[in-house]
């Protein structure tokens, strides 16, 4: 295991540990109580609580070690650590302000903040979108039921801001949870019959930029929220802020071609293959509505289309380089060999996937 992997290691067991206190502040008590009241307390709320911040992770962790901190159990590494060791240092080096800093104060409760948010994003997503699975466990709402699981996401909401507790990360956080809320609403609006319409009859750079600006909100905020929440509790300078968000906006970019062309390949795609075909949010679709459209059935127009897998490879390819181009230019701003190594080892999580897409488009193309 390699210095910076170590590094990484305990960060994430940080953070898991972080939030089992932050979890274990609301169940603990919970179980204790026997009045009515608190026993539908924990049924209707610290129970769905626990099952949202426990589960449904989704992107691949770093397998358990042995030795290591965190060692019997996956992690998953966070960027807001990683800017904690980009601009404040690794524990080993000489300039490094330690981890006893206040500032590592801010960032735990940040990084705790943020993934409360990513769980409620989820919740209500599942909810929006009608899925009733996430990462191959029962949504939210499947098991407790909408009502519950809308409760749940709102509450999350507000515990995430509050646990934050600094002005400026608690700001940041506001801004991206209205942003993600703003690209939610634009993309649920691509079901409606009006929105449907003028789509389809607008030119293909109209229907892109469409896309673009529903993409980077609703799923570049994503990536945008741990980082610039992280930078906002560090007080980065502006320029490199900017040049953080710019490159969350790409990975975001990316990360949504990846969903959405997933829907059209198996091997990655799974048992959610073909499942929003039909809606006008998702990038293949969008591509392919030059060629005197339907009026319903998108799906079998789709799938049959000529230029399905042209346009397969093309977007395949887009989202490689929407990928490489951010990484590119995190390690512009990277203070050390050894913070670009902890940047790659988190954003790869997903990373890879994009790069195997492409693979895989690619072989089944011929290309």
């Amino acid at each position: 295991m390699t210095g910076v992997e170590a590094v990484v290691r305990g960060d994430a067991a940080l953070l898991e540990d972080d939030l089992a206190e932050f979890l274990g502040s609301l169940t603990d008590p919970a179980r204790a109580a026997d009045s009515v009241y608190d026993a539908a307390l924990r049924r209707a709320l610290y129970e769905p609580v626990a099952d949202a911040v426990g589960s449904k992770v989704g992107q691949q962790a770093l397998p358990p070690a042995a030795g290591a901190p965190g060692g019997r159990a996956p992690l998953r590494p966070s960027m807001v650590y990683w800017a904690y060791r980009n601009y404040r240092g690794f524990p080993d080096e000489p300039n490094a302000r330690g981890d006893t800093a206040p500032e590592l104060a801010v960032i735990r409760r940040t990084a705790v903040a943020v993934r409360i948010l990513l769980k409620a994003a989820v919740a209500l997503d599942d909810i929006q979108d009608g899925s009733d699975v996430r990462y191959g466990e029962p949504a939210l709402h499947a098991t407790h039921g909408a009502p519950l699981a809308l409760n749940t996401g709102a509450w999350l909401i507000m515990s995430a801001l509050r646990h934050a507790a600094d002005p400026a990360v608690v700001d940041s956080l506001v801004r991206s949870v209205g942003n993600g809320f703003t690209g939610q609403a634009v993309d649920l609006s691509s079901r409606t019959a009006l929105t449907r319409a003028e789509l389809t009859a607008a030119p293909r750079a109209t229907r892109v930029d469409f896309w673009e600006a529903t993409a980077a909100l609703k799923t570049g905020t994503l990536f945008w929220m741990p980082l610039d929440a992280a930078v906002a509790g560090l007080r980065v300078v502006e320029d490199d802020r900017l040049a953080l968000d710019g490159a969350m906006r790409q990975l975001g970019l990316a990360s949504q071609l990846f969903n959405d062309l997933t829907d059209f390949v198996p091997e990655l795609g799974g048992a959610n293959t073909h499942e929003d075909l039909d809606g006008l949010g998702n990038r293949v679709v969008l591509e392919l509505l030059d060629d005197a459209p339907p009026g319903e059935g998108f799906e079998r127009y789709v799938l049959g289309h000529p230029r399905l897998d042209r346009t397969l490879l093309a977007l395949a390819e887009e989202a490689v380089a929407l990928k490489r181009s951010a990484k590119d230019a995190v390690h512009g701003v990277c203070r050390s060999e050894r913070s670009a190594a902890y940047f790659d080892v988190t954003i790869e999580r997903k990373g890879h996937l994009i790069d195997r897409l492409l693979a895989t488009v690619r072989q089944r193309s011929g290309v």
